[in-house]
């Protein structure tokens, strides 16, 4: 062997032991990369959780509201909260901030397995919001209100729903057709309510549902708001209303039944409501004072919303109209006091589930008097093309005490029983009645620039129909000074700006 033939073999051999050394130290099989992959079974934006047969969508919305003679949160100045005024509702410079801004982001998570029994979907969104001068008042922290916000977060399985929902009670949604807060019904929508329910699927678009919801106002409920007359700030006139009630001693049954169809649906719903009173006395040891029997308030209501009405694609129009008696809260969002100033005249309206006073006559134990409440609001909305589209939308309201309730309230006239608090109080009336009627009225036109993007413009009117008109004084209340105010029917005009932009929300 020749000695080019010699180094060509050692250099071959060489390379082929380098070779298999390398090998040798790589992996047998290289594992497979896990893509995500679309879900396509509950729509778009669902991907398969890598790993898992879950399906998940992520979205979101960003928006900005300005609001102008309304609060922060969007109501008409003067309007009640959960027994609480809106200050702004005195028009004076220290009570009113004509203008309110509310800037708020949330993400949505909804992720849905299937199962034996069914589909396993839980939801929820969560976000944070700024809100400046929240109570419509301009002493308000020039910071602003910081929140976290949520409106739900519940399950469904095997037809249960559980967790923060909207109540199965409301069916007509009025959030469709405006940016206001609408005062005249008691639609849970906006922040949710804690339940839980069992829904009957029966075929052709019918079903049924029961639920147990709260009774309170731990998510936004329906409140409970019965007034002990004993109290001499059960009703006032410059700061809230003050409940005096049994505790919770249990859930409000809902109860619904509903068609749903093509050309949408036509619904019926019911509930009970635990109106009982807490003791006749208000001081500490009130135990030994007695307390009204217990009794339940009850609510009914009817709705329907129709699609492509009048040949007229894209158009919707709806309606629900609602009675209780002793759940005012069903009927009226957010049961609170109404108290608009308008100079030296005042609109009153005060609600509540039920009153009592303790002993009447010659000295037999008051009962709890119940409260009716009713409401009926409508909408229309059209669409012009598919970027513009303009709504109208009405609701009307009232709350009626009953002959025995203003028989306690009006003992003597001049000085209504619950509305005397020190500071607080309406002394020298000319006219006792407790009763009150509101009305709303309002037009949003909506512009879809691009698809996800909202810039709406909503103005509304609204008005206070009291039942107490005459003279009253009243004391000093903020800014407003003690002296003698007509009583009388008051309007609001109130106007909001939107630009929202929602993703896969």
């Amino acid at each position: 062997m020749g000695p080019v033939k010699r180094v060509l073999l050692g250099s071959a051999a060489g390379v082929f032991a380098v070779a298999g050394a390398q090998a040798a130290d790589l992996p047998v099989k290289a594992k497979p990369v896990e893509y995500v992959k679309v879900c396509s079974l509950y729509g778009a934006g669902f991907w398969y959780v890598p790993g898992t047969d879950t399906c998940i969508k992520v979205g979101a919305y960003t928006k900005l509201d300005v609001n102008y003679n309304a609060s922060g949160n969007g109501a008409w100045v003067g309007g009640g909260g959960g027994g609480s005024i809106d200050t702004g509702g005195r028009q004076t410079r220290t009570d009113t901030a004509n203008f309110n801004f509310r800037a708020r982001g949330v993400a949505s998570f909804d992720m849905r397995t299937q199962t034996e029994y069914g589909t396993l979907r839980s939801y929820l969104d969560v976000g944070a919001q700024l809100q400046t001068n929240a109570a419509n008042v301009s002493t308000a922290p020039v910071t602003g209100a910081s929140a976290i916000y949520s409106s739900r977060a519940f399950l469904q399985f095997a037809g249960f729903t559980a967790g923060r929902i909207r109540s199965f009670f409301d069916m007509f949604n009025p959030g469709n057709y405006n940016i206001v807060q609408n005062r005249f019904n008691g639609d849970t929508n906006a922040n949710g309510i804690a339940a839980i329910a069992y829904t009957w699927q029966f075929g052709g678009g019918l079903s049924a549902s029961l639920s147990l919801e709260d009774g309170g106002f731990a998510t936004g409920g329906h409140g409970r708001s019965t007034a002990n007359l004993n109290n001499p700030n059960s009703f006032t006139v410059g700061g809230s209303e003050q409940s005096d009630v049994k505790g919770e001693q249990f859930f409000d049954p809902v109860f619904n039944l509903r068609l749903d169809q093509a050309w949408g649906f036509v619904g019926v719903s019911a509930a009970l409501h635990d109106a009982s009173g807490g003791y006749f006395g208000t001081a500490a040891g009130a135990e030994t004072t007695g307390h009204p029997g217990d009794k339940f308030g009850w609510a009914v209501a009817g709705s329907f919303t129709l699609t492509n009405p009048f040949g007229l694609q894209g158009d919707t129009v709806g309606a629900m109209g609602v009675f209780s008696r002793g759940a005012v809260g069903y009927a009226i969002s957010n049961w609170g006091p109404q108290v608009v100033f308008k100079g030296n005249s005042v609109g009153l309206g005060f609600s509540a589930d039920g009153v009592y006073s303790g002993l009447i006559g010659n000295g037999t134990a008051s009962a709890l008097e119940l409260t009716d409440a009713w409401s009926f609001n409508g909408a229309y909305e059209h669409r012009w093309d598919p970027k513009w589209r303009t709504s109208i939308y009405g609701g009307i309201g009232g709350v009626n005490f009953n002959g025995n309730a203003k028989s306690q309230i009006c003992a003597n006239p001049a000085t209504p029983l619950g509305f005397g608090g020190a500071g607080a109080g309406l002394t020298g009336v000319t006219n006792c009645n407790p009763n009150w009627s509101g009305s709303q009225l309002g037009s949003r036109t909506l512009w879809n620039p691009v698809p996800d993007v909202d810039v709406a413009v909503d103005v509304q009117w609204i008005h206070i129909d009291t039942a107490f008109a005459g003279t009253a004084t009243l004391p000093a209340t903020g800014a407003k000074p003690a002296g003698i105010y007509s009583i009388s029917n008051q309007d609001a005009v109130s106007a909001f700006f939107r630009i929202q932009r929602n993703f896969l929300y």
